[in-house]
């Protein structure tokens, strides 16, 4: 019994500690476009990882980690550098009194679905190896996480969208740099999770920095 306790709670743990960061994101981008897309694609590039996890089981761990945040690290770079930009050019154009409106983007629906897909990835590693312990607890603490991000998520969206545009990039554009540049490093040595951060703290002061400077 006590096992099978110790099992459930490692299985929410790990549930919610990867996918908290995937909701970050799809929360940030949800801010950006205003397009409620963001969350389904999020959610599906967590299917894509977990729905096979019980039919292939132990395989999935077999998976090279290492091209899974190379490829993830990839995409958040390209589009975390895009929204930088894009806050540069919303902060000039408030500066001249007109307002910036830009169209939703493919790229936002890629980056959720890359972020969600990657979390699930490193969350599914630990829940494989639950798995064979534990069957009935792995799955009840994964649900239980799934309903824990869901429902903060769900809590959350409707007051990111009263934060300015530019601020929204900003964090946006933050966020995914920190996520590509972790990613980076962690193809090459673990990392705590916590480094996050003070990525996020840079990458943010920076991409603020070059969208507010004077010009």
């Amino acid at each position: 019994m006590l096992s099978d306790l110790a099992i459930f709670f490692a299985a929410l743990g790990i549930t919610t500690l990867e996918m908290v960061e995937a909701s970050a994101v799809a929360l940030t981008l949800y801010a950006h476009s205003g397009r409620h897309m963001v969350f389904p694609y999020a959610a599906l590039g967590a299917a894509v990882v977990f729905a096979p996890m019980f039919a292939i089981g132990a395989m999935i761990a077999l998976l090279p980690a290492v091209l899974v945040r190379l490829t993830g690290g990839v995409l958040l770079l390209y589009f975390g550098r895009r929204l930088a930009m894009s806050a540069r050019r919303a902060v000039l154009a408030s500066r001249k009194g007109s307002a910036h409106a830009e169209g939703f983007e493919k790229g936002a629906l890629v980056t959720a679905f890359s972020v969600g897909a990657v979390e699930a990835f490193e969350a599914a590693i630990v829940l494989v190896g639950l798995l064979p312990n534990g069957f009935d607890p792995t799955v009840l603490g994964m649900a239980g996480g799934a309903v824990v991000v869901v429902a903060s998520t769900y809590a959350l969206r409707s007051r990111v969208r009263r934060l300015k545009q530019a601020q929204v990039k900003v964090a946006v554009s933050g966020l995914l740099l920190a996520f590509a540049t972790f990613w980076f490093a962690e193809a090459v040595t673990p990392l705590n999770d916590l480094l996050l951060l003070p990525l996020f703290a840079a990458y943010a002061s920076a991409v603020y920095w070059h969208s507010n400077r004077p010009g």
